[in-house]
């Protein structure tokens, strides 16, 4: 005989809105377990004489709610082989119950068969005391497990099993990450069971201090549209409102080819941040760059190429498939090792796409030159093609140099430009072995120059002197003085 296991709703609370289907499937169970027997419909159980064994034992030996649930289904599976059993939840057996399914993830595996009657959710029982519709937009979720990832604020947000005061803290700090202390939020309490429902609408930072709030609690926030200013969601309806109908002028203008200068131009102001170690000016900059993506895809979704969501989905799909180490079972064990299969997996990509055999060379024509060089170096070291040690690398830039000198010497202007190159190029390969990142290195020192040239200029209108008219020495001079001021 195989197993069998009756997943049974209790209704939200009131005794009187137990399905009549569940009361009448336990009595011909071998055996009936509760979730927890601490529920106001258990009494419409106690009526009939039921017998039940619940697991609110578990509660206080489990280390966290998931360790909990899996402790339930271990017990149910184990022993419904040759059994029948009622697992018997508040509300409805499908709505906020992850027990259930675990169990019905789970029970196939074991040989066991599942039933599920269901019943009233306290859901349903939530809609008629705030007088709610969730068909115009609400978002519904496990105050166990919430988190603000991919939250629209901009619709209503109900909160389930908002157990005690520690979960409703812990809730209300994770709001606030969204929300505004002060934003109103109705705590409901045992909702549709008559004599016992409680409901208050208090500032957010003021939920966990109800001193009634138990196993029976959810809360309920109001829509917040401002809240749409911190999701991409909300980035996107502006950028839709800029190039629809009565838009911006300007934003409605703008082409793939237009905004290229503009990508770019944030693309270095991020950079700059970053060397700056400005955290607030890398914030915005940050958010600058994201509008030329978004505007991009707008332009994009337009033309009915793709839409963010379809740049969003390549990019989720290419990083798990390029980290099998972390989403798969492949082992790789250092940045080196993980760079290489990248680079394998990138080349397979490719050729899967009909480009024929891929080079190991990758980089985009536009990349600035000196990144270009180390990009392209990087690609070529992974496959062996490099040198054994730095002391080669020392010895092709002073062979690169005598070249230029010689360039230099015959004076033939392109033989000249080409060994300027080829030392450029040495140059960049000796700062990859000395873990030195060229362009950030002759960022660096440009600003460095820029610092103290400026310091000569204001020194010179100090003295009331033209800059055209200072001499070399007197130039060369001040020049040193700038060298022994801090940070100069």
């Amino acid at each position: 005989m195989a197993g069998k296991v009756i997943i049974a709703g209790m209704g939200p609370g009131d005794p009187a809105q137990v399905p009549p289907a569940v009361l009448a499937a336990l009595p011909g169970v071998d055996k009936i377990y509760l979730r927890t027997a601490r529920h106001p419909a258990v009494a419409a159980l106690k009526e009939r004489g039921l017998q039940w064994e619940s697991f609110d034992s578990y509660y206080e030996q489990a280390g966290d709610f998931e360790e909990l649930y899996r402790r339930i289904v271990a017990t149910l599976l184990g022993e419904a082989r040759d059994k029948e059993l009622a697992y018997v939840v508040p509300g409805h057996p499908l709505v906020a119950e992850r027990s259930v399914t675990l169990l019905l993830e789970a029970a196939p595996g074991a040989g066991v068969d599942t039933r599920v009657i269901p019943a009233m959710s306290c859901l349903d029982a939530l809609y008629a005391t705030l007088h709610l519709d969730p068909t115009r937009g609400l978002t519904v979720t496990d105050a166990l497990t919430f988190t603000l990832d991919g939250l629209d604020p901009g619709l209503g947000l109900i909160l389930t099993q908002v157990y005690n005061q520690r979960i409703a803290s812990d809730t209300k700090l994770t709001l606030m990450g969204l929300y505004p202390d002060e934003y109103p939020v109705t705590v409901v309490r045992g909702a549709g069971l008559t004599g016992e429902e409680r409901v208050a609408t208090v500032p957010l930072y003021a939920i966990d201090r109800l001193p009634w709030i138990d196993h029976l609690t959810s809360i309920y926030l109001p829509p917040y549209p401002e809240g749409r200013d911190r999701t991409l969601a909300g980035l996107k309806a502006i950028m839709a409102r800029l190039r629809g109908e009565g838009g911006c002028p300007w934003d409605r203008e703008q082409t793939h080819q237009s905004l290229k200068r503009y990508l770019i131009e944030e693309a270095y102001e991020v950079l700059e941040a970053i060397d700056t170690g400005d955290m607030h000016k890398l914030c915005e900059e940050l958010g600058d760059l994201l509008l030329q993506v978004v505007f991009h895809a707008r332009l994009a979704e337009e033309n009915g190429d793709f839409t963010l969501a379809d740049c969003l989905e390549a990019i989720c799909a290419k990083m798990r498939r390029r980290h099998p180490h972390v989403f798969g079972t492949a082992i790789l064990n250092t940045a080196g090792e993980v760079l290489a299969r990248w680079d394998q997996i990138k080349a397979a990509e490719k050729k899967s796409n009909g480009e024929g055999e891929p080079s190991v060379l990758s980089v985009p024509r536009g990349l600035p030159a000196l990144m270009k060089a180390l990009k392209v170096q990087e690609q070529a070291a992974r496959v062996g093609f490099d040198w054994s040690d730095v002391t080669g690398v020392w010895a092709k830039v002073e062979e690169e140099l005598e070249e230029l000198k010689e360039a230099v010497a015959g004076e033939e202007r392109r033989e000249q430009a080409a060994e300027v190159g080829d030392v450029l190029f040495a140059l960049v390969n000796l700062a990859r072995w000395l873990g030195v990142e060229p362009e950030a290195a002759l960022q660096a020192t440009v600003a460095k120059f820029m610092q103290r040239f400026q310091y000569i200029e204001r020194k010179a209108r100090q003295k009331g002197l033209d800059m055209g008219r200072l001499s070399l020495a007197e130039m060369d001079a001040l020049w040193e003085e700038a060298k022994k001021i801090p940070g100069k």
